[in-house]
């Protein structure tokens, strides 16, 4: 895994915020630490209600000087990206002079995948002296664990489609392309792609209602895990409440992931979630992913 362990350090942490409830959680459990934390919520993208809560400085996608102002005046040295985030096209970011002046190295990462464009990005902020950590080393309680989260478990006939899910995961890592697929009874029905994981659920949910699932509803699987040489500090897979509403959509029978490299929010309402839908959720071994 790129990037080890941190060995602690009580300074602030500076977390830049894209989407969703991830960026909250993960503030939560530094606090909890009692650690401080700076958040830079990214505009149009997080929740700057939810992190008005929080010290937080609002930001804009490429107003890099900005944040190395602000985080050192703050004393943050460590760094978490967490969040969804939509990759803008570069003649839409808001350039500050700092960003113009790193414009030939970042047009040379921007066109590829996600990995290649958000690990190049952090070693640029490496390079102005800022230590980059994934948000499970800081906050390691937000990972999934082994084994199913709730009440129901996996039939042999999804541990078949997971071990499947896997497979095609790992034939499909070296392409930067994304981090779930959905099997059933071995048939591939769909492939993460650019639309991110609820985008392709909802594409199995419409296939199914167009007839092009001729499969029964309870069967087939979410699969999600890293890609085989990905940046653990970065975009590692994770689920949420809206995960499970998708799954249940798509008429799937549960959710495979990797346990210790997949961030789970509210995992109380996930299992609550889930058991009311009859679904399962499991955390698999390390042996059993991607990459081993």
């Amino acid at each position: 895994m790129k990037g080890g362990a941190a060995p602690a350090d009580p300074g602030p942490v500076a977390i830049i915020c894209g989407g969703g409830t991830f960026p909250f959680t993960v503030a939560d459990a530094l606090i909890r630490q009692g650690r401080r934390v700076v958040l830079f919520p990214l505009s149009g993208f997080a929740d700057e209600q939810a992190a008005s809560r929080y010290p937080h400085y609002r930001a804009h996608v490429g107003q890099m000087g900005r944040f190395l102002r602000i985080a050192r005046r703050e004393g943050c040295r460590d760094v978490v990206f967490i969040g969804t985030l939509v990759r803008p096209a570069i003649r839409e970011l808001r350039l500050d002079w700092t960003t113009l002046r790193l414009m030939p190295r970042i047009a040379r990462i921007y066109y590829g995948g996600d990995d290649r464009l958000i690990s190049g990005v952090g070693r640029i902020f490496e390079d102005f002296g800022f230590r980059m950590l994934g948000a499970h080393e800081v906050a390691p309680e937000i990972l999934v664990p082994e084994g199913p989260l709730g009440s129901h478990s996996p039939s042999p006939a999804d541990e078949a489609d997971i071990a499947q899910g896997l497979a095609v995961l790992r034939a499909t890592g070296d392409f930067d392309i994304g981090q779930a697929v959905v099997v059933s009874k071995n048939h591939v029905l769909a492939l993460e792609a650019a639309e991110g994981t609820d985008g392709m659920l909802e594409r199995v949910a419409a296939l199914r209602a167009a007839g092009r699932i001729r499969a029964p509803a309870g069967q087939g699987v979410l699969v999600k895990a890293p890609k085989p040489n990905q940046d653990r500090r970065f975009d590692l897979p994770s689920i949420g409440p809206k995960t499970i509403e998708g799954v249940r959509r798509a008429g799937l029978a549960g959710i495979a992931v990797v346990a210790g490299e997949t961030i789970i929010a509210e995992p109380q309402a996930i299992v609550e979630a889930a058991d009311r839908a009859g679904l399962f959720v499991v955390g698999i071994r390390n042996s059993q992913a991607v990459g081993s």
